[in-house]
C-alpha cells in the first residue's frame, strides 16, 4: 500500500506534549546503530487522564484516513463490530474513545462506507460515545436495539457486510455464537448471504502504524528499555544475594510506578559457566536461583502505553571482581546476535510472506555460519498481535496461514531470536544470545524504535 501516512498536525501536537525526543529516535541512526539508554527516567509518562486525548486524536485520525483505504481494500460496504459487556471484541478498544471501560451492556459499531469512499461511523447502543461516533439509536430494551440495527442495514443496504468470525485468527473472530445467532434472527433473509469474514480488514487495521503512532511507540519502546537498564545494574543486583525473581519483580513494581500495565510477567533468568547447553536444548537459561558474578542474565518484558503494547528482551554480565568487561567471547557472540538481526531484517520485502522471510533468513545464516533461531512477530495493540508470523521457536519450518501472510509498510515487529556460539573463556561452552526489539518497516527497511542493544549490560 506504499507510505501513505505524512508527518501530520497530529504528531506535531504529540511532540509538543514531550515526544520529541521519542519520535526522533528512527531518525537520528541508522537500523544498525545502537542505543545507549541507562533509565526510563530519560522519557516522560503522561498521567493517566492527559492520555485520552493524543489517544482520541490518534483514533480519530485513523478512522478518517487509514480505515476508509482497509475497507476498499477488503471490498466491504460495511462492517459489524457487535459484542456484550466484558465480552468485548479484542479489536473493540482500538475503534472507541477513552475513557471506555467496556462495551456496556450490547454495544454496537457500524462503519458503512459510501460511494464517495468516506466511512460512516455510527453507533447502536444504549450509552452513547458521542465523537466520533454517530448514534442511531439508545435506549435500554435489547429487542428493539436489535430491530434498530437490522433496520440501519436494510436502509444502508450495503451489498458486501463483514463480520468477525475467524477460523484462524483470533483477533478476527470476536463475534460470539449467541451475537452471530441474534444477527441471523434480526435481518431479512435477503441480507444474511451479504455477510462475511471480515478478517482481512481487522488484520490490516490491527497491524498497520500510523506516523503519530510511531512517535509514541518509541516512547515506550525506550521506557521499557530503560526499566530493563535500571534492573541489569548494581541499583537492583547484588551478587550472591538478589534472585533472579527478585529482578523480575523490580522489573513488575517499577512499571507500576510509572502507571505502566504489563500484558505479562517480565521473567530474568541466567546462564553460568559449568552448566553444559546442548544444541537440542531450544532455550540455556535457568529460570529461578541467586545470582553470581560470572552469570549471564536475561530479561523478557512487555508493557503498554497509549494503546502501543512492547516486547523486549536483553541480556547482562555480572562481572567478577577483577573483571572491568566482559568476557571477549561474550562481546564476540553478542555482535554475532546483532548480525543475525541484521540478516534477518535485510529479508524484509514488500510482499514477501513470513514464511519466505524465515526461509530466507536461515539460508543467510547457514551461509554466514552463524546457529539461529528465528521466532518474530507483529506488535503494536497487542502484544502478540496479527501479521505474518515469521518462524516460532518450536517450528523452524513453515507456519499455515500466519506465516503466509505477506508483508506491509507500515506494520511493526519484535525483531525476536536467539543465536548459539561457543565461548573460549568458558572451555567453549555454547552460550545462547536471546534477542527482542520492537523495531517498524517502512515499506524498504526495518528501523529500530528506539535502538537495539548492541553492548552487555554490566552488573558492577
Amino acid at each position: 500500500m506504499g507510505s501513505p501516512f505524512k508527518f501530520s498536525i497530529l504528531a506535531s501536537t504529540l511532540i509538543l506534549t514531550g515526544f520529541a525526543s521519542a519520535a526522533a529516535l528512527a531518525e537520528e541512526r541508522s537500523p544498525q546503530q545502537g542505543r545507549v539508554i541507562q533509565s526510563a527516567d530519560q522519557f516522560s509518562v503522561l498521567q493517566h487522564r492527559d492520555r485520552v486525548a493524543p489517544e482520541n486524536t490518534m483514533l480519530n485520525e485513523r478512522l478518517e484516513t487509514l480505515l476508509p483505504e482497509l475497507m476498499a481494500d477488503a471490498e466491504l460496504d460495511m462492517w459489524l463490530v457487535i459484542n456484550r459487556e466484558y465480552v468485548e471484541d479484542p479489536v473493540f478498544f482500538s475503534l472507541v474513545p477513552q475513557p471506555t471501560f467496556a462495551a456496556r451492556r450490547t454495544t454496537m459499531l457500524i462503519f458503512n462506507r459510501l460511494a464517495d469512499g468516506h466511512v460512516e461511523k455510527l453507533s447502536v447502543n444504549t450509552y452513547p460515545f458521542g465523537d466520533p461516533y454517530e448514534s442511531v439509536w439508545s435506549g435500554g430494551d435489547l429487542d428493539e436495539q436489535w430491530q434498530a440495527l437490522a433496520d440501519l442495514i436494510v436502509q444502508k443496504d450495503p451489498q458486501r457486510i463483514g463480520i468477525n468470525v475467524s477460523k484462524h485468527w483470533p483477533e478476527a473472530d470476536g463475534l460470539t455464537q449467541g451475537m452471530h445467532t441474534r444477527l441471523l434472527e434480526v435481518l431479512p433473509a435477503s441480507y444474511q448471504d451479504r455477510l462475511q469474514p471480515a478478517e482481512d480488514l481487522v488484520v490490516r487495521w490491527l497491524e498497520t502504524r500510523t506516523e503519530a503512532e510511531l512517535g509514541v511507540f518509541a516512547t515506550a519502546v525506550g521506557l521499557a528499555r530503560g526499566v530493563i537498564a535500571e534492573a541489569f545494574s548494581s541499583r537492583v543486583v547484588t551478587p550472591g544475594a538478589t534472585t533472579t525473581d527478585d529482578v523480575a519483580w523490580y522489573i513488575r513494581e517499577r512499571f507500576e510506578t510509572l502507571g505502566l500495565p504489563i500484558w505479562f510477567m517480565p521473567y530474568v533468568t541466567f546462564q553460568r559457566e559449568g552448566a553444559e547447553c546442548t544444541d537440542e536444548q531450544p532455550f540455556c537459561s535457568v529460570n529461578e536461583g541467586v545470582i553470581q558474578r560470572g552469570d549471564v542474565l536475561h530479561t523478557d518484558v512487555g508493557i503498554c502505553y497509549l494503546k502501543m503494547c512492547t516486547d523486549t528482551q536483553e541480556m547482562a554480565y555480572v562481572l567478577k571482581l577483577d573483571e572491568n568487561e566482559a568476557p571477549k567471547g561474550l562481546q564476540d557472540a553478542l555482535r554475532t546476535g546483532n548480525q543475525w538481526q541484521d540478516l534477518f531484517t535485510s529479508e524484509f520485502v514488500t510482499g514477501r510472506t513470513g514464511n519466505e522471510i524465515l526461509a530466507a533468513t536461515i539460508e543467510a545464516n547457514e551461509a554466514a555460519g552463524i546457529q539461529s533461531s528465528t521466532y518474530t512477530h507483529p506488535i503494536g495493540f497487542f502484544g502478540h498481535g496479527p501479521g505474518p508470523t515469521i518462524g516460532m521457536w518450536d517450528n523452524q519450518g513453515p507456519t499455515a496461514v500466519n506465516g503466509d501472510w505477506p508483508l506491509y509498510p507500515n506494520t511493526a515487529y519484535a525483531i525476536e531470536g536467539n543465536i548459539k556460539q561457543a565461548v573460549p573463556e568458558w572451555g567453549d561452552q555454547t552460550i545462547q544470545i536471546m534477542m527482542e526489539q520492537s523495531a517498524y518497516f517502512d515499506g524498504e527497511r526495518v528501523i529500530y524504535l528506539a535502538g537495539r542493544q548492541t553492548e552487555w549490560h554490566l552488573v558492577r
